[in-house]
């Protein structure tokens, strides 16, 4: 109706400037445009309009060009179906063992249905507070601190089952609910950074004297370890020692046996040379006197003399006589 005074006060003014019968429809053309004009409604994207007839629900209308009923129809709501966020004041619960806190929510939230929303609930937003601090509160009083603390994410998915079932009648959809902070008293809160300062020292403690443990176990492991190889080395040395010694002695065993060869080959190739030079009587007594000469030199104190060479032995003593008698008639 307002915009149709405004209409009615541009035509006034724009029809003093006339003159003359075409006053009047000059009028009424006017205003049958600005009441036109008033009736074409352009929605825009990620927006709804709820129009109503005659006080009553008529449509919906989404994103496009839409034409009402002039007088009869209007706009009763307008409603953004984009996701909102609505962070509530930290709200007091008592945990379990009875220690007061304030959580901070902060709720992710959309409208599905824009009908619902406008006449479902007078105060939305109020009313999906009042649910939040209540379920909150239900949930919380359920755990003790350290659990509170702990269990966000739990808190987050049930307090999001718990809304989103209770918004649905309401056209709205809580897609995500975050406990934005959670402040516990001052007392409390020293107590838990006093049992955190605990945790970290027995932790280091528990680290060190593990870490210790390790070094203790990898020296031994060392030690162990070295003593194997020493031990495998000394192994190794004793077998290449007596590999050593043993192929010394098959090779000194071998040279001797060689040399055993070499002199019955050289006395075989001797008697053989012996044998093919057919030696005289008289050469092979006077090789036997040499030989007695030999044995005589040596320090044997028996010797036994063969027959042949005692025979020549005699015949080298006539031969001395004779030699001696000759020298002492030349002196005379």
């Amino acid at each position: 109706m307002g915009e149709l005074f405004n209409m009615a006060n541009i035509a006034v003014a724009f029809g003093g400037m006339i003159d003359g019968p075409f006053f009047a429809l000059a009028l009424v053309a006017i205003v049958i445009i600005l009441v036109f004009a008033s009736c074409i409604k352009i929605v825009p994207q990620a927006t709804a309009l709820v129009i109503e007839r005659l006080g009553g629900y008529q449509d919906t209308w989404h994103v496009g060009v839409h034409v009402k009923m002039p007088f009869i129809d209007r706009v009763a709501k307008k409603v953004t179906l984009k996701e909102q966020v609505a962070d509530f004041p930290p709200q007091p619960v008592i945990t379990k063992d009875n220690v007061s806190i304030r959580i901070d929510t902060v709720i992710f939230y959309q409208i599905t249905d824009p009908q619902l929303y406008t006449y479902g609930v007078e105060s939305p937003i109020s009313a999906i507070e009042n649910i939040t601090v209540t379920t909150l509160r239900n949930i919380i009083g359920d755990l003790e601190l350290d659990q509170t603390l702990t269990s966000r994410e739990k808190i987050n998915r049930d307090m999001c089952k718990v809304l989103d079932v209770a918004t649905d009648p309401w056209g709205i959809k809580v897609n995500r609910v975050e406990l934005k902070n959670i402040m516990c008293p001052p007392d409390i809160q020293g107590a838990m950074e006093k049992q955190a300062k605990a945790e970290r020292e027995r932790r280091a403690a528990v680290t060190s004297a593990e870490g210790e443990k390790k070094a203790a176990i990898l020296v031994a492991e060392g030690n162990k370890e070295s003593t194997i190889l020493e031990a495998e080395a000394e192994k190794a040395a004793q077998i290449l020692r007596a590999e050593a010694k043993k192929e010394a002695t098959i090779r000194e065993a071998e040279g001797q046996a060689q040399a055993i060869l070499a002199v019955q080959k050289a006395n075989a190739d001797g008697i053989k040379l012996l044998n093919e030079s057919a030696p005289s009587s008289e050469v092979i007594k006077l090789k036997g006197l040499e030989a007695f000469g030999r044995a005589a030199d040596g320090k044997a104190t028996k010797i036994i003399i063969p027959s042949e060479i005692q025979g020549l032995a005699g015949l080298v003593s006539g031969i001395t006589e004779v030699a001696a008698q000759a020298k002492k008639q030349v002196e005379e």
